[in-house]
């Protein structure tokens, strides 16, 4: 171990796992799924910090910024897989949550040596994506020392924008950089230093929280329900008819599909017609006024009525 790994718990051995080659499978799969049953304890200890973590970004999408998220090895990997979910599941644009990973996309799935070491690596890479201030950076490294993640987040404080660190290690450097420090210590690995682990699995959770949240508070469910995803599929179309069924209690296929191929299967615009009784032109100008809440354009649509019926 170097100088500079003394004291990273991640990198330190798990008492509980030593034998671990001594193991029979049974016992081996016992073991790693006791040490996983600690992630979701030691995500709950961050909640304040990843409550702010979450109004950071809130704001930023609000007025008009970005969330991007940039990581090397597993951590890069789990924020472009993060952020790569977001347009189906919420009808994003693409560049609304961006993942940036150390070598780029060959580094998904190959190792690309050494470029995790380089902070202008992580500075060139957001650059090229034009960041600015008004943008949120969530940088993510299991150690919390990552060159790459490092230059990162000192590019975006450099520019003022809101910083956020997801690391598995107390008083780490990136959550020194960072406006809100998210340290989840899992403790040592059922394999030394395999981060891909444990610390992959509170990351993983970690993030689903942020953009899960965040979106939310964007308008993009109603209820439980994720009413602005894209139906661009059989499965999808099925998703969402199901999830229109759900809502209005309307029982056969067919009437509920009349409703979503009137609005070419946009989920919200077919709730709101159908809880209003409104036209598609003004369904789109009640959830246009409601800043894309379903709940909220229902409301205004009913209002309207009434305030209609009255004169």
């Amino acid at each position: 171990m170097t100088i500079s790994e003394k004291g990273m718990i991640t990198e330190q051995t798990n008492e509980n796992t030593i034998n671990i080659d001594k193991m029979s499978i049974n016992e081996i799969v016992k073991t790693i799924n006791n040490e996983d049953k600690k992630v979701a304890y030691a995500v709950e200890k961050t909640i304040p910090e990843i409550t702010s973590a979450v109004e950071f970004t809130v704001s930023s999408l609000k007025n008009g910024g970005r969330l991007i998220i940039a990581g090397a090895g597993t951590s890069g990997r789990l924020g472009v897989l993060d952020a790569s979910e977001c347009p189906p599941t919420f009808n994003t644009a693409p560049e609304l949550v961006k993942g940036l990973i150390a070598g780029g996309d060959t580094a998904l799935r190959n190792a690309v040596e050494g470029i995790e070491d380089d902070e202008n690596s992580g500075i060139n890479d957001l650059k090229k994506e034009d960041f600015s201030d008004n943008d949120v950076l969530i940088g993510v490294a299991a150690s919390g020392r990552t060159p790459y993640v490092i230059g990162a987040l000192k590019y975006a404080k450099s520019l003022g924008a809101k910083t956020i660190s997801i690391s598995c290690n107390p008083d780490s450097e990136t959550g020194r950089l960072a406006d809100a420090a998210i340290e989840v210590i899992v403790g040592p690995e059922v394999i030394s230093g395999s981060t891909r682990l444990k610390s992959g699995t509170a990351q993983k959770m970690v993030l689903n929280i942020i953009s899960t949240t965040t979106m939310i508070k964007l308008g993009k469910t109603y209820k439980n329900l994720m009413v602005d995803l894209q139906a661009s599929n059989s499965k999808l179309r099925r998703r969402a008819l199901n999830i229109f069924k759900n809502i209005t209690n309307i029982k056969d296929d067919d009437t509920a599909t009349l409703f979503l191929e009137k609005t070419s299967w946009n989920l919200k615009e077919a709730i709101v017609i159908y809880e209003t009784s409104c036209t598609i032109e003004e369904a789109r100008a009640y959830l246009k006024s409601a800043d894309g809440f379903v709940v909220n354009a229902i409301q205004l649509g009913k209002e309207t009525k009434a305030l209609n019926i009255k004169r």
